[in-house]
């Protein structure tokens, strides 16, 4: 009689059993993690939707009370609007992006197509990350003491701060949408005895036009609600003005302004105006998003 006994195909070794305890054990970490990374997310999109919902609330209400598209800025305890400050923001805004953002296309374009990692290109780009991570209250003293301190606020020196915002936002992205486009492209082009510039102008930048309309778009949106550049620069204007070369009334230095008065009618504007901002920015990300898309299919 053989002294072998049979093994049930039930039973485990110790080796198996090690390998079900450290499964259970990780399995119970993961458990563990995708617990706090839900709580974190659903806490996040708490506080988010509090803001959105009381903004809409509030601000809905200032801007059917108050005439906020046809009426200026008040005096306190009277009635009054907005118009000074969305003119002038729009104006100041848009001059910024005009004067930073064909810089920064340049400066991209060079980055992408012409440095090839040389000494020069690596110097731009790492004033460029610091100029991107720069707090945007430097940049307006800045912009303070060189236009401002010998001279006189004005709405172009609040667009030359909002310009310097714009540069190294429109940079990365031009570099980076232009690195995407392939080499097979560029090869092509050369084979068929294209000089550079008409390569990049009619080839690389044709076929990154929507992430280069996407980055300006963003850098547009950045831009719009930006309060310590133009609280140095452009200051504020109570009446309405089309002269950049003075102070001019803008709505993130408005909203500053009224939320921390004590009247309550200026407390409904500054509602009224931070809901405009917020549409204008999800308006700008939601037109970015759909231009990429867009591009991608």
């Amino acid at each position: 009689m053989s002294s072998l006994t049979a093994v049930s195909p039930l039973s485990t070794t110790p080796a198996q059993k090690i390998d079900r305890g450290l499964y259970r054990r990780r399995r119970l970490w993961n458990k563990v993690g995708l617990g706090f990374a839900s709580f974190a997310m659903i806490f996040g999109l708490f506080w988010l939707l509090w803001i959105l919902v009381t903004l809409g609330i509030e601000g809905m209400s200032g801007l059917v009370q108050m005439p906020v598209f046809t009426a200026d800025t008040p005096p306190p305890m009277t009635d009054g609007g907005l118009r000074n400050a969305i003119v002038g923001s729009v104006m100041i805004a848009s001059s910024g992006l005009f004067i930073g953002a064909p810089i920064g296309m340049l400066a991209g374009i060079y980055l992408a197509e012409f440095s090839g990692g040389n000494k020069l290109g690596q110097v731009i780009r790492f004033l460029n990350d610091i100029l991107l991570s720069a707090p945007s209250i430097v940049i307006g003293l800045f912009i303070y003491a060189l236009m401002v301190k010998n001279g006189s606020f004005s709405g172009w020196a609040g667009a030359c701060a909002l310009a310097l915002i714009v540069i190294p936002v429109v940079v990365r992205t031009t570099e980076n949408m232009l690195l995407l486009v392939p080499n097979t492209l560029r090869e092509a082009a050369y084979a068929l005895g294209t000089p550079k510039w008409k390569l990049v102008l009619g080839v690389t930048v044709k076929a990154a036009r929507a992430g280069l309309t996407t980055g300006v778009l963003l850098a547009f949106a950045r831009i719009t609600g930006e309060t310590a550049p133009l609280l140095f620069t452009a200051l504020n204007n109570q009446y309405f003005s089309l002269d950049m070369s003075k102070a001019m009334g803008n709505m993130p230095n408005t909203i500053y302004q009224f939320a921390m008065s004590p009247y309550d009618n200026w407390h409904a504007l500054a509602w009224a105006a931070a809901l405009l901002i917020t549409f204008t920015v999800l308006a700008l990300n939601v037109i970015a998003r759909y231009i990429g898309a867009r591009e991608k299919h």
